[in-house]
Order: C-alpha cells, then structure tokens, then sequence
C-alpha cells in the first residue's frame, strides 16, 4: 500500500493562509505538484506561520517543489476551471482538489446574525465548495483510473458542523452543509473511482482565530474542550488531507474525519 502522491497534480484553495498553507506544502512534501489558489496572493498577516512573508507556492518552490500560483475567488465558477486547466496545463492532470477556502464572519445569535452575514458565509463556505466539486468530477470523469482511482476531493468542513454551538449558526451550518454535501457527492461518484471525503478540524491557530487564541482565558476554555494535553496545529489537518489523497485512501469515500484531539468523543 502506497501513501506516496509523487507526480500527482493537486489544487488547494485557499492555499495563502492557514490550513491552506499547510496543506499545499505537505502535499508538496509528499511528491505533488500543487496549484495554491486563493483571492490574495500573500498570508494574512494575523497567522501563526514563521515564514509568512514568503507566499506559499514560492515557498514549495524553494523546498524543491512544483507550483503555481492561480488568483482565484471560490464564489466564481469561471475560477475553479481556471485552476482546473492551470494544473492540467502545468502538471498533465488533477489528481486531487482540495475544497478549503472558508470565512467565519463573526459571532452572531439568530436574532442578530445580518443577512448579509449569513448569505456571504453560505456564499464563500458551501456554493465555493459546491463549484470547487462540480469543476474538479468534470476534469476527473476526463481522465484514466490510475491504480483504483480516478482522482481524489477533499473538502474542509470543522467540528462545528456536527454540534451546536451558541452564537455561531451560519458557520456551524454552512461546514454541516459540506459535510453532508460530501457525502452524497461521494455516492454519486463511487462508481466513477472519484473519492470524496472530508476533514473536520477543531480549534486551530490560524488568523481567522487570531483573536481567541491571544486571549488567555478563551485560550484555556478552548484547551479545556479537548482531551488530548496539547492543541493541534494546522500540520495536524494537513496530514489527514494528505492520506486521504493519497492510495492509501484509494477505499475511503463519503467520510468526514474529525481532527480535533478527541473533541467530538468527548
């Protein structure tokens, strides 16, 4: 069983910051070449990484990888294609989409949450991921099986998906959303070899919760919320997106796996 995706074409959205990041270089780590696609080229500079001011597709070009960097907004179909062909171009095919541009746009109870809010969340976090699938199964369904699959699409969904959690309905709601999503493209595209899975990732430190993790007491009730003694980073959930793009998930489709340090079991 190989775990290797050496010679694999891959597009990451939301690949300049965050999750993004480290997913685009582990994939890049382990063989792939990558288009990093999001609407800025640069970090966002309340993240956690050391190396922020070098963008991340000139960052796996320095480690010896292949990218390209491709300007794109999730909302917009015409810019998943783009990023499609860009790979296909570069790279010869696409092997792996990775759905991971998201926005959390602030704590709002039911009666408060603006329309405007919670139409932009369900814009960005679920019509993006919509669009992300419906252009990479269209290149995927073009191309030849490859060992047991025909390509790999990994969507990023969070643990608010699956609990409740005050003041927090359009997020939670729009990452449920994508995890059910998930799920039925997958069952759709089983019979194709498409694999179509998710990971849920709990409380990291990126710069959407820069705030949360410069407080000490909110820092300590995060802590508190999760068994395992320390908190995850965004390595963490690039290395379950790595697997799950890997052969060695080649039998894996329509899961949502937790990354949250047993914050789901608890």
């Amino acid at each position: 069983m190989s775990f290797s995706i050496a010679g694999k074409g891959a597009v990451v959205t939301g690949a300049s910051s965050g999750h993004g990041r480290a997913i685009a270089l582990a994939l890049a780590a382990a063989g792939a070449s990558v288009v990093c696609s999001d609407i800025r080229k640069s970090a966002l500079s309340g993240g956690f990484e050391p190396d922020l001011d070098i963008d991340t597709d000139d960052l796996i070009r320095q480690r010896g990888g292949k990218a390209e960097y491709v300007q794109a907004d999730v909302t917009k179909a015409e810019d998943h294609e783009a990023a499609v062909q860009a790979a296909v171009e570069a790279f010869g095919s696409l092997d792996v989409y990775v759905n991971n541009a998201g926005a959390f746009l602030g704590n709002y109870s039911v009666v408060d949450e603006p329309r405007q809010t919670w139409d932009k969340t369900f814009e960005i976090n679920v019509t993006g991921t919509w669009l992300g699938c419906k252009a990479a199964v269209r290149q995927m369904l073009t191309q030849e099986v490859a060992g047991r699959s025909r390509g790999k699409i990994v969507n990023v969904g969070s643990i608010a998906g699956d609990i409740g959690q005050a003041d927090l309905g359009a997020y939670s709601a729009s990452k449920g959303a994508i995890h059910n999503f998930t799920r039925a493209v997958a069952i759709e595209n089983a019979p194709h070899r498409i694999n179509v899975n998710a990971v849920a990732p709990g409380y990291f430190p990126t710069a959407m919760n820069r705030a949360a993790f410069d407080d000490p007491e909110t820092l300590a009730k995060i802590q508190a919320l999760h068994p395992w003694p320390e908190l995850g980073v965004p390595d963490d959930v690039a290395a379950a997106v790595t697997f799950l793009a890997s052969p060695g998930a080649d039998w894996i489709t329509g899961v949502v796996l937790p990354v949250d340090g047993g914050f789901l079991a608890s």
